[in-house]
């Protein structure tokens, strides 16, 4: 049994901002023991004791990701000597220190939020080779021919719920991604602009249709998670109006918009180019049916990964440096381009104010979600930094005179003097995020709660206090120490496996020996990989 004894225990989901012992026993947390005591014990007075935190968009595996890294060899950690054992899964053993890097900054669960179900299993590979984390995937849908022929031939919500249910199946994910819903089939027939009322040549669907289908089959699948949307128009000046639709277009059920920062775009100024993220915090403010995550912009370099093929493919005359990749393959396809956000810059400028306009101006802290959608915002080794913006206005006024007069003129941000309350940070990255998921093991401290804990340092430099967790606690094990990782575990995947009808399944293997003349079972993460994958974690639909 451990003791951590006299921290400041910081657990929004049960209300509480104490001075408290907590207990640990058998990986979970536990009660005070009567007349006990504690075969170990940490003394973590005048610390910050919260749940480790969770990522809920984060790209850490898949194709994309890979080819990222095959991209710009010259920013990948290939320099270091090579480990005396590699696993087969690690390119330049980048996952290894995927989860090294989260464990350090308290982090122990991330999603992973858009992998196509083909590759699934090769993803899944992937995370299982990333120690300390709990992970998962969302399974990106609404650009594949068996869909939309389904809504072409109006057969109706039963086998399009099914067909969702059986690729959640087949992919172990936890969630369903729709990626500018119809746009990556629309690019194959040499379409070069897609919005929200816009149709799919040939399927005679429109991308509102797509989206409003997926949301109505994940509701009523039971799968905690809302739909995850990443809009039409990612990146263009004025798309708010994109985004403010979508907000109205959708909200009979539960949704969940990604990035909203890319879509947070005006055309006042000069430059028609503005942010217009007071509007579209206003509106999410007003959508309880909405929550969000922001893609927050830090300065720096970067590199862009995407399934929205379309809009990678116009964003190539941006890259820096000159190089990019373009895949125009079954479903979504992919795009990668680099990208090197500069304070100098006028566009980088009102991008990063935007995200942080988002994060200060959303009210309810339990419906905005903390990302840099890693790595197209920033990396997340950049979210210490991110954490001390949010928490210190000054900090903030100092990092603006470094920017463009022109580029502050056209955002709130100078004006608002909000700053984020620890507990706010912890609602954010712990409670809020744990529910949204459904997960309702982790992101808090009460009873019978896995005991994933992050411990800190209470500095006046966030930053720094965010950077290196004094202790990191995952399923009870000690696994960081002041910012090192002192013990490697593995973690789970979280997936939903909803009840769907079988037939569907048929029907698609069906389909697969048809179009490609081999099983459907190929692509698929089958029964076995138990066997050789960390261990699968089911988490409850709703019935």
């Amino acid at each position: 049994m451990i003791r951590l004894a006299g921290g400041r225990v910081i657990d929004p989901a049960h209300g509480r901002d104490d001075v408290a012992d907590l207990w640990i026993d058998h990986g979970r947390i536990v009660p005070p023991p009567a007349g006990r005591r504690a075969d170990q014990s940490f003394d973590v007075a005048g610390k910050i004791v919260m749940a480790g935190a969770i990522d809920i968009h984060s790209h850490i595996a898949g194709a994309n990701v890979n080819t990222a890294r095959l991209l710009l060899p010259e920013h990948h950690r290939a320099h270091l000597a090579r480990p005396p054992a590699t696993p087969l899964t690690e390119l330049g053993w980048s996952t290894t220190e995927t989860g090294r890097l989260y464990g350090a900054m308290g982090f122990t669960t991330v999603v992973e939020p858009a992998i196509a179900p083909h590759t699934a299993l090769h993803a899944h590979l992937e995370l299982a080779d990333t120690p300390i984390i709990d992970k998962a995937i969302l399974t990106v849908l609404g650009n594949e021919d068996f869909l939309l022929s389904l809504m072409r031939e109006k057969e109706g919500a039963g086998p399009i719920r099914d067909y969702v249910g059986s690729m959640l199946a087949s992919s172990r994910a936890l969630g369903v991604k729709v990626i500018n819903a119809g746009a990556a089939m629309a690019f194959k027939h040499n379409v070069r602009s897609f919005g929200l009322d816009d149709v799919v040549p040939t399927y005679g669907v429109s991308s509102r249709a797509i989206v409003s289908a997926l949301q109505r089959a994940v509701h009523e699948l039971g799968v905690p998670h809302p739909l995850h949307v990443h809009c039409n128009n990612l990146g263009l000046a004025g798309n708010v109006e994109t985004a403010l639709q979508t907000i109205a277009a959708f909200d009979s059920l539960p949704i969940h918009l990604a990035h909203l920062q890319f879509y947070s775009y005006g055309t006042e100024g000069k430059r028609g180019f503005s942010s217009a993220a007071a509007r579209l915090a206003e509106a999410v403010n007003k959508a309880t049916h909405v929550s969000i995550d922001v893609g927050q912009v830090m300065f720096g370099q970067t590199v862009t990964v995407s399934s929205d093929v379309l809009r990678q493919f116009a964003a190539t005359r941006f890259a820096h440096p000159k190089k990019s990749i373009i895949i125009d393959g079954d479903s979504n396809g992919g795009g990668i381009v680099p990208i090197a956000y500069r304070k100098s810059s006028y566009t980088n400028a009102v991008q990063w104010a935007a995200g942080l306009e988002l994060f200060l101006l959303i009210e309810d802290p339990r419906r905005v979600f903390f990302t840099t959608d890693h790595p197209n915002g920033a990396p997340f080794t950049s979210y210490p930094e991110l954490f001390a913006l949010l928490m210190d206005r000054n900090l903030r006024a100092a990092w603006l005179e470094d920017l463009p007069k022109s580029a502050l003129d056209m955002t709130t941000l100078p004006a608002i003097t909000r700053e984020y309350t620890l507990f706010e940070i912890a609602t954010m990255t712990r409670a809020a995020a744990a529910k949204l998921l459904g997960l309702s093991d982790r992101g808090h401290l009460g009873e019978g709660a896995l005991a994933d804990i992050a411990v800190y340092h209470d500095l006046k430099d966030r930053a720094a206090m965010f950077r290196a967790a004094h202790l990191v606690f995952k399923n009870g094990e000690n696994v960081v120490r002041d910012g090192k990782v002192v013990r490697e575990i593995d973690g789970k995947t979280l997936n939903v496996a909803p009840p769907y009808d079988r037939g569907i399944d048929r029907r698609l293997d069906g389909y697969y020996e048809g179009l490609y003349g081999v099983p459907r079972r190929l692509f698929t993460v089958p029964p076995e990989a138990r066997g050789f994958l960390s261990a699968f974690q089911d988490v409850p639909c709703a019935a």
